[in-house]
């Protein structure tokens, strides 16, 4: 399962890949940036993590995943689904991380190579192995043994996902490649991109026929300039976090980079989620615990619940990203025959030969990388 997690670089993207953050003077020691542990009397933890990513209370009553875990354990808590994209969630802890201050909150989930800076930079504390012995037993194979967390002594992923193409049936024909969606005049002003750069530069990038896990600067100039392009035509009305869903299902757009959770999520069946023919990209969003969280034990139990197979298939039922945990395909069986078998839940092996990563970038390349994206999408 997920072999082709291989190629996202997360095996190389360690210490020698992320240097210093470009901050070097914000660096922490997680030891010494610990807060007391108020689990013992204060049940409460406060979990940042993206919108439409956890199930609901079902339509005849049937508790969710979280009512279940507040039901068994006594902890109340504060879900807040303000995790939009990766680089403005960043904006609103950066500082706060850095001085070694209190983010107000116990626990986040961000994409792999946010994840990755932010252990890097000692901004997140190891969970305790004895309190999350589910995520050590049941954490699926291809998920294990990352270069920025080995032994998954800081990150326990949530989800994992497909970067594709959705199209509006009702509106415009079937949308299969990149340079279609950047280029088909029935598309002009009704297309969204996503603001996080890996994922709309690592399609772009597979359109031409280059590998967004080792590709030259020639190649990114390419890309970027197809990119801008579009921007400049008006085929792209907005660059977007999470909220693209919502243009799609008001009909303001007609066609997205969008991730594949997200299109199922919505039930609407006039909204496909394609695999463009130069392919998929793939990644996972990790719950980690910041420095000076004070419900760690809390935010360990937490993890430790939601890597129980029953209760990873009930999200994954609801959510519809790939599935972290062993034996949630056969607790599927139970809840939903039809997505025990779905290939974007628990994809096969030929589903994945099609999946592609983005490639560890260097501190200083990032930083460029980044900022030339950012131009184009905020311009």
């Amino acid at each position: 399962m997920l072999k082709a997690l291989g190629a996202l670089g997360l095996a190389g993207a360690s210490a020698a890949v992320l240097p210093a953050f470009g901050t070097p003077d914000r660096r922490q020691d997680p030891a010494s940036c610990a807060a007391q542990d108020l689990s013992a009397s204060d049940p409460r933890l406060v979990f940042s993590n993206w919108p439409e990513y956890i199930d609901e209370e079902g339509e005849n009553g049937e508790p969710s995943t979280l009512q279940q875990f507040e039901k068994l354990t006594g902890i109340s808590v504060s879900y807040v689904p303000d995790v939009n994209d990766n680089t403005e969630f960043f904006a609103k802890v950066v500082n706060q991380l850095g001085a070694c201050q209190s983010t107000k909150r116990d626990m986040f989930a961000l994409t792999d190579w946010m994840a990755a800076r932010m252990i890097q930079m000692g901004w997140i504390q190891p969970m305790d192995r004895a309190n999350v012995p589910n995520l050590h037993a049941n954490l699926i194979d291809s998920l294990r043994g990352v270069g920025w967390d080995a032994e998954r002594d800081y990150s326990a992923p949530w989800q994992s996902g497909l970067t594709g193409i959705c199209y509006n049936k009702r509106l415009v024909p079937e949308v299969r490649t990149m340079d279609e969606l950047l280029t088909r005049s029935d598309l002009r002003g009704r297309v969204t991109l996503l603001t996080e750069m890996r994922d709309t530069m690592g399609l772009t990038l597979l359109s031409d026929g280059a590998d967004p896990a080792d590709f030259a600067k020639d190649d990114w100039d390419t890309a970027l300039e197809k990119v801008k392009k579009a921007r400049r035509a008006g085929q792209i009305r907005a660059f977007t976090g999470n909220d693209y869903v919502q243009d799609l299902e008001a009909g303001n757009i007609a066609a997205c980079v969008a991730w594949s959770g997200d299109v199922i999520a919505t039930g609407n069946e006039d909204l496909v989620f394609v695999t463009p023919e130069e392919g998929l990209m793939i990644w996972s969003d990790n719950m980690i615990i910041p420095n000076l969280a004070t419900h760690q034990a809390n935010a360990e139990k937490f993890v430790d619940f939601y890597y129980q197979p029953e209760i990873a298939a009930q999200l994954a039922a609801y959510v519809n990203y790939i599935c972290p945990v062993k034996g949630a395909q056969d607790a599927m069986l139970e809840i939903d025959p039809e997505l025990a078998e779905s290939q974007l839940i628990f994809p096969t092996d030929e589903t994945l030969s099609q999946t592609h990563g983005f490639m560890a970038l260097s501190e200083s390349v990032m930083r460029t990388y980044e900022g030339e994206f950012a131009d184009v999408a905020g311009s």
